[in-house]
């Protein structure tokens, strides 16, 4: 690795000690024009647009990276809901797609999810599991709505 690299992952670690536990940091990752890097304190991850959105694709795009969320959680929520009930699943898959509705308003887009378990479940079991899917947080704060408020912070 060269020594800028070094650098500029020595200045996102100082980044990530000053977050708070449970605080997200996204600021520009040296990638331009788009490029992002997104920082919690113990993980760091990209984000960019697609070579044909003139990014250079360092990492997923944001609306990727919400798919992922839902789909991480969904997965995770389902696991620990088995493993409490002592159920086995042999494998579990979340596919997941996000675009406009057809025949719907312009402005009004939905998120396809298919959940696919293995393992050794009776009907009544897969059931159960796909209704604690539609639990998992990721799931209620897209479908329930989360109030997000912003304010313009003043420049360091």
């Amino acid at each position: 690795m060269s020594e800028a690299g070094l650098n500029v992952e020595q200045y996102w670690a100082g980044l990530q000690t000053s977050l708070d536990e449970g605080g997200i940091l996204v600021t520009d990752s040296g990638q331009p024009p788009w490029g992002q890097v997104l920082l919690s304190r113990n993980h760091t991850l990209f984000a960019d647009e697609p070579e044909e959105l003139e990014g250079k694709n360092t990492g997923p795009t944001p609306t990727q990276l919400v798919l992922m969320a839902l789909g991480a959680c969904t997965a995770i929520t389902v696991r620990m809901y088995a493993a409490r009930k002592g159920w086995t699943i042999d494998r579990i898959a979340v596919r997941l797609r996000y675009g406009l509705t057809a025949g719907s308003a312009p402005d009004f887009a939905r998120i396809e999810r298919k959940i696919e378990i293995e393992g050794p479940l009776d009907d009544e079991q897969r059931a159960r599991l796909f209704a604690i899917a539609e639990k998992c947080p990721v799931h209620k704060m897209l479908t329930k709505g989360v109030a997000v408020q912003s304010e313009l912070a003043a420049a360091a």
